[in-house]
């Protein structure tokens, strides 16, 4: 393997394993907020013992994904320095608004958070965890910035003295139509994550407590399972309005990830329309200059893929022959590529991997959608259940949600090459691609382009073996401590720490669970 293969599984790897912890903590946050706040208002010791618990799981998730997050940022610099020299100033100002600015509210008042407990108002306490779970999805906002950018580089251009990008204008870098619709949504998977989370676990202490006659416990874990199925039904509601509009806005400025993701091989007829295929295999290929295809197809919808991108079910949807000439054409410039890249390189995605990662993320999404159902009907009335059936699903359905938003990103970043920043392209009235300008190509660049040219094969083929290791053993450590803080339960036994006005300076700030 090359070093530019092996430089994008590296970061594939790290960034997938990354974002185990990321939707957890940006969910996760609010909703201890939310049970933090229903303490203070009612004073009802059940909702401190809920926060306390679901704060411990918290704590856990946050540590591992800072130190897995920082090995994001090292392999701009190393493995893709060529991306960083040419549009670092521009990704990187978000960026550094995120480090700046949103972590360190979030690191600075979690740890006022985590020791306050006892020494702070009860109403400054509370505040500190709400400016956590603001600076947390403040934090979201900046990345998920940075990264649209690549995906859609508006607010900025190419300075041909420099060859370079430059920056323009930072309002369009940050709030680009892609931006806001990819922060809408990936918050709304966020709450999704942490909802089923925190059903899950609730739901399944409760029926234990139940089937052990131990009703007041039921009760409390209750609580906690009616909490984290509203947040995944409101959340999932929300998740198909902003799924819905990005991937309108995506079969707009990405017209060959959406024609991957369906395997639309040609551009359908004048008020034709495109079909939605539920399961397919195969390709589309190119025989004799022309594309053919070679797929097979299970179950397919006619129109309604028109009718999701345009609202209109005779509209016209981008195939990827037309997307493949008109992106071709464009980069055959040998600024943009040499000629032996030029020829080796194809336009369209890895087409079976951008069609079932975006199934995938569905299919594991509707897990969390039956729980959320199932668990609001067994819990209405404030009833506690002892069903065998809610108790499986609430355990099975713990890792779907993640396994949604991994399919969720890779989809995203597969869909996007072989450009790590895309071409800003247009489309006419009849929804079809017009040329490629010499403004909106030369600012893209693909990514055999953005790969370090003195970081060699045997240095990443060395990182990728330590970092694997790493993880490997920090997801046991994670794994560990969140099974034996789930397996603990409640803790009845804890008092209420009331808020002490002579605290003893001399002792150390300490906190344990």
């Amino acid at each position: 393997m090359e070093a530019l293969d092996l430089a994008r599984w590296q970061f594939g790897i790290t960034t997938v394993y990354h974002f185990i912890f990321v939707p957890l903590t940006i969910g996760l946050t609010p909703l201890v907020a939310l049970l933090q706040t229903f303490w203070f208002k009612t004073g009802k010791e059940e909702w401190y013992r809920l926060t306390r618990f679901f704060g411990k799981l918290l704590l856990i998730n946050f540590a591992l994904g800072i130190v897995t997050g920082i090995v994001q940022e090292f392999q701009f610099g190393l493995n893709w320095s060529e991306y960083s020299r040419m549009v670092g100033d521009i990704f990187g100002a978000p960026l550094a608004m995120e480090a700046l600015a949103a972590f360190f509210i979030e690191s600075t008042f979690l740890g006022i958070w985590i020791f306050g407990w006892g020494r702070l108002s009860r109403g400054v306490h509370l505040l500190t965890i709400w400016l956590v779970a603001f600076a947390v999805n403040l934090s979201a906002f900046f990345i998920l910035a940075a990264n649209s950018f690549m995906q859609y580089p508006k607010g900025s251009s190419f300075d041909s003295e420099l060859q370079r990008a430059q920056m323009d204008n930072l309002a369009e870098v940050l709030f680009s139509k892609l931006s806001l619709s990819t922060f809408w949504h990936t918050i709304s998977t966020s709450f999704v994550v942490a909802g089923t989370f925190m059903a899950g676990i609730a739901i399944w202490w409760m029926v234990k407590a139940r089937r052990a006659d131990n009703e007041a416990s039921a009760k409390v874990y209750r609580l906690g399972g009616a909490v984290g199925a509203w947040a995944v039904l409101i959340a999932g509601i929300s998740l198909i309005f902003s799924g819905h509009h990005q991937a309108q806005v995506i079969t707009e400025i990405q017209p060959t990830k959406m024609a991957a993701a369906e395997l639309l091989c040609v551009t359908p007829e004048p008020g034709e329309g495109a079909g939605f295929t539920v399961a397919a295999f195969g390709q589309c290929s190119v025989v004799n200059g022309e594309v053919v295809d070679e797929t097979t197809r299970i179950i397919e919808i006619p129109k309604l893929l028109s009718w999701l991108a345009y609202g209109d079910g005779g509209a016209q949807v981008v195939g990827m022959e037309e997307a493949e000439t008109t992106l071709e054409a464009a980069y055959w410039d040998p600024e943009n590529l040499t000629a032996e890249q030029a020829e080796t390189l194809d336009f369209i995605p890895a087409q079976q991997a951008t069609f079932w990662t975006f199934r995938l993320m569905i299919a594991f999404g509707l897990f969390s959608a039956v729980l959320a159902v199932v668990a609001l009907i067994a819990l209405r009335g404030g009833r506690t259940s002892g069903s065998g059936f809610l108790k499986f699903w609430s355990i099975l359905s713990l890792p779907m949600p993640f396994l949604a938003a991994a399919f969720g990103w890779i989809f995203t970043e597969i869909g996007r090459q072989p450009f790590i920043v895309y071409p800003v392209v247009s489309l006419n009235g009849d929804h079809l691609l017009t040329p490629l300008t010499e403004e909106s190509s030369a600012l893209s660049l693909s990514t055999a382009n953005a790969v370090s040219p003195v970081v060699g094969a045997g240095a990443i083929w060395l990182t990728v073996i330590c970092f694997t290791l790493i993880y490997l053993v920090l997801a046991v450590a994670w794994f560990y401590l969140m099974k034996r803080y789930v397996a603990k339960g409640l803790n009845n036994e804890e008092s209420i720490p009331e808020v002490k006005a002579d605290l003893d300076d001399s002792k150390p700030l300490t906190f344990s669970y």
